[in-house]
């Protein structure tokens, strides 16, 4: 049996009663629902707790109190935070992705063979991943030689071909150039939502979670204020938070 049977799909997560304090000023307090089949990006102010949220229900850091559940259809599945084999199934991509000092192939065949992936397959999901972000001809070359948009188009092909059944994504363009940028953003679009699996994306660019996201997660200072369809959010922001951050008044 293959890494992609081993366990049920993931069909929601929820998230009750998260907090988690940083100091006297700020914690991050909130609950939440994410279901399979739908691109969500959470935006907003630097310093609102966007990441910080993508990491605990991605399972990457845990919460100060309040629980993390995953789904498959209406039963838990136990355990999020100690269950290797769940946690194999979801993948955080951060905003700069460390790379293996290692060869390309090396770094996406890694988490591959620790889930003793059998090698024809492998071979066959190396190659699937390397075309699909456009480094095929790169694939026994140094990954510490790649430009810095190549190295997080490796990113994101190492975490797809791990065949995720939950997908994080922590700014996948920041700083990247505008070529990179479009790749990865075609990717996404193209390859990644709609597939019928959970993923989220933090991200500061609003063109980008307008053009992307099916749902809008919108934070401001450690809470959720607001959480809607992305067309709705952009052409009316249901709260006066919302609508300042929309017309750049907060930032």
């Amino acid at each position: 049996m293959t890494a992609r049977m081993a366990l049920p799909m993931i069909e929601k997560i929820e998230a009750q009663h998260i907090i988690k304090q940083f100091n006297s000023t700020f914690a991050l307090e909130c609950s939440l629902s994410i279901q399979k089949g739908l691109l969500y990006a959470i935006i907003g102010p630097n310093g609102s707790g966007k990441s910080t949220l993508l990491k605990i229900i991605s399972l990457n850091d845990s919460p100060g109190s309040g629980t993390v559940n995953y789904y498959n259809g209406e039963a838990t599945l136990p355990d999020p935070f100690n269950n290797m084999s769940l946690r194999r199934k979801t993948i955080l991509v951060p905003a700069r992705a460390a790379i293996f000092n290692e060869t390309v192939h090396g770094n996406i065949s890694y988490g591959l063979k620790l889930r003793k992936v059998e090698k024809k397959e492998i071979r066959d999901r190396v190659i699937e991943a390397l075309e699909l972000v456009g480094l095929a001809e790169k694939e026994y070359e140094r990954a510490d030689h790649l430009s810095s948009g190549e190295a997080q188009r490796l990113a994101l092909a190492r975490a797809l071909a791990l065949g995720p059944e939950a997908l994080f994504l922590d700014e996948p363009t920041a700083s990247l150039d505008p070529d990179n940028a479009g790749i990865i953003e075609d990717i996404i679009d193209k390859r990644v939502k709609n597939q019928g699996k959970i993923t989220v994306m933090v991200t500061h660019n609003f063109n980008q979670a307008r053009a992307l996201a099916d749902v809008v997660i919108f934070m401001y200072k450690g809470k959720i204020i607001e959480m809607s369809e992305s067309a709705s959010f952009f052409k009316e922001p249901s709260t006066e938070l919302a609508k300042k951050f929309v017309h750049g008044e907060i930032y």
